[in-house]
């Protein structure tokens, strides 16, 4: 059968890869045509766009971009057109899919939606657009199923978190090779996760690696996006102390004692690599108190929301400070707050609900495409 993926984010990019592969196993004969990025690229098919194309990032830079975003959605119509697929699955990035969406479902394609946007958080309205359109929701997080079905009254699959899978089919490194393959000295390590994004990359570094001259027993490690070239982050490394990784952010985790994180996906990563964080977020002035205004939750971070309670400390706007960031940092560093979080992020795991998300979503999108056939 053919299959048309849309995902806009690495983190989309990631899980997109993962389920192509899961579908592969049940449908041998996948046929795959996608907007996505490197890993989705890996697994096989025709990519259309690279996500890094497609990255604007809050309500100031979507309006200065406006042009090329409405471009983007007229061609992949387009595109979705000529290659006719048996199922459209959208892997959250909700402002791009749910414009896609809307019209896949007047032009009588099947609509599966992979990763529910977020819409607990913030425009909440969007529920009427995907009871519309929607053909199956799988949700990735506990709390959402709740949400749709017990508030909404639309069914949905919980499928478990594909974060997991992910994270359990790596291979892991030997620290001391991965430090010498990568120039690093022998101290402990705290990483640095700054984004994907150019915008947000920008504004969090500068603040980031602002600590590093405070913290000489330890070395400072940027994480680069694999959506960004070295040389992006060459000014950020005159800095003393201050190393880089390129698409190796797994690896670097799995060998770090702390991590200074952005908020979003990556949050949700650190804490199952089991590493004490300081949750850090900066954006357009005019984005976040439009943000601020029509947001409603109590937190930021996806390891706070999951577990309904203040594990890790989020940094926001004006409290993201050197002087902030440098008083959080010394407190995970500290071994008995250290112990505490790790206690918390064995709940957080089980809350999630193990592994085998890819695989129970293969498994859903292929039964229902070939039952409707």
């Amino acid at each position: 059968m053919k299959y048309y993926l849309i995902a806009g984010e690495a983190s989309g990019d990631l899980h997109g890869a993962n389920l192509m592969k899961a579908l592969k196993k049940e449908d041998p004969e996948a046929n795959f045509r996608f907007w996505g990025g490197d890993l989705m690229k890996a697994v096989g098919g025709i990519e259309v766009k690279h996500y890094r194309e497609l990255a604007f990032m809050g309500f100031a830079e979507v309006i200065m971009n406006l042009g090329t975003i409405l471009k983007n959605i007229k061609r992949c119509k387009k595109d979705i057109e000529a290659f006719n697929p048996d199922v459209i699955i959208f892997i959250d990035y909700p402002g791009f899919n749910f414009q896609i969406m809307k019209w896949a479902r007047k032009k009588g394609y099947k609509t599966h939606y992979y990763i529910s946007p977020q819409i607990w958080a913030w425009k909440e309205g969007r529920i009427k657009d995907i009871k519309r359109d929607v053909d199956e929701m799988y949700v990735i997080l506990p709390f959402e199923k709740e949400f749709y079905e017990e508030k909404h009254n639309f069914p949905v699959h919980f499928v478990g978190h594909p974060l997991i899978d992910a994270i359990y089919n790596r291979t892991q490194v030997d620290p001391e090779t991965f430090k010498k393959e990568n120039g690093l000295d022998e101290r402990p390590i705290v990483a640095l996760l700054p984004g994907s994004r150019k915008q947000e990359i920008k504004k969090m570094l500068e603040i980031m690696i602002s600590v590093a001259k405070d913290f000489k027993e330890y070395q400072f490690v940027i994480a680069g996006a694999p959506s960004q070239e070295k040389s992006f982050y060459e000014s950020f490394l005159s800095t003393k102390n201050v190393h880089f990784v390129t698409n190796k952010t797994y690896d670097l985790l799995s060998i770090s004692d702390a991590a200074l994180v952005t908020s979003g996906t990556a949050t949700l990563e650190t804490a199952l690599f089991k590493v004490p964080q300081v949750v850090c977020y900066k954006g357009n002035r005019i984005s976040y108190e439009i943000a601020k205004r029509v947001i409603k939750l109590d937190y930021i971070s996806l390891v706070n929301l999951i577990l309904n309670k203040d594990v890790v400390t989020e940094l926001i706007q004006t409290d993201f400070n050197t002087k902030r960031l440098k008083e959080e940092l010394t407190k995970i560093l500290d071994p008995y707050k250290r112990a505490t979080v790790f206690l918390e992020y064995y709940d957080l795991e089980k809350a999630l609900g193990g592994r085998g998300a890819s695989e129970n979503t293969a498994k859903l999108i292929y039964s229902s495409i070939k039952e409707s056939k």
